[in-house]
């Protein structure tokens, strides 16, 4: 019997995962994606092609921006380097120390990441093979390529033998770093921390723009197939898991069985 007021030990959530097969699980899924991504370079001028209809869609919304943005936000040199190191350092070196943090204190939150980051990249790859999009910085539009002109730490990250430059459509880039600050707001307890939850996919959204690497219309798609996954990743974890326990306390006879509802996680991966 559990010890009065204490939740049943199938009630609670495991608060690590095994972190080396869970490295390896990433680590493979990584690869998969990269492999996939550099696999699907297309014919330039299909990929620019794409880029123009994406174009024409934004006109169409009003929301085509980008090079006015650069050119009125990103036009001092400090700002450039800043949001240089955005892109370069705030993307998978955050994911990795994330993945490994909460793989050690949060296993439910570990968990829904990985899957949501899983599910979306697997639909990611069917963008980029069947619908490649060239970048603005490769679409003729006059925009300036920061981060590759004036950064070499990228390319240490990410190889050019494992990229796709025509990757655009969605932007994961944004769309992950938002799971990410998801994982954080719902993992964090200090206000401090689920504020740079907020601060960080913010943050990305707008670099991905400046620096010519994405369109608006990326970073919607992105988003919104990022947190979809996000929602649907939950739905199978979670379970009402029905208890019953005597309402009769010591030195009372038994009395009517009440029960007792708690929600919690499956433990499966």
């Amino acid at each position: 019997m559990p010890a009065a007021g204490k939740p049943p030990a199938a009630a609670t959530t495991t608060k690590a995962v095994r972190v080396l097969p869970q490295i390896a699980v990433v680590a493979a899924a990584v690869a998969v994606y990269f492999l996939v991504r550099g696999a699907t370079n297309s014919d330039p001028s299909v990929a620019v092609e794409n880029a123009h209809r994406i174009i024409g869609w934004e006109r169409w919304l009003g929301i085509y921006h980008e090079p006015a943005l650069q050119r009125d936000l990103a036009s001092s040199e400090a700002l450039r380097t800043v949001l240089n190191w955005v892109y370069i350092w705030g993307h998978w070196p955050v994911i990795v120390t994330t993945f490994l943090i909460l793989a050690r204190y949060n296993a439910a939150v570990y968990l829904r990441l990985r899957n949501a980051m899983m599910l979306s990249g697997a639909i990611g790859f069917a963008f980029f093979a069947l619908f490649p999009v060239a970048p603005p910085r490769l679409a003729g539009l006059g925009m300036a390529d920061t981060v590759t002109l004036t950064s070499h730490s990228y390319r240490v990250l990410q190889p050019t033998i494992f990229t796709n430059q025509f990757a655009a459509m969605p932007s994961l880039h944004a769309g992950w770093n938002l799971l990410i600050g998801l994982a954080i707001v719902a993992a964090a307890r200090r206000p401090l921390l689920k504020a740079l939850g907020v601060v960080l996919p913010m943050a990305m959204i707008a670099t991905v723009v400046l620096t010519a690497n994405h369109y608006l219309l990326d970073v919607v798609v992105g988003v919104s197939l990022t947190t979809t996954c996000w929602v649907l990743v939950a739905l199978p974890w979670r379970r009402m898991v029905v208890r019953l326990k005597p309402t009769g306390t010591r030195g009372r006879s038994s009395g009517p069985m009440r029960h007792r509802v708690v929600e919690g996680h499956s433990a499966g991966n």
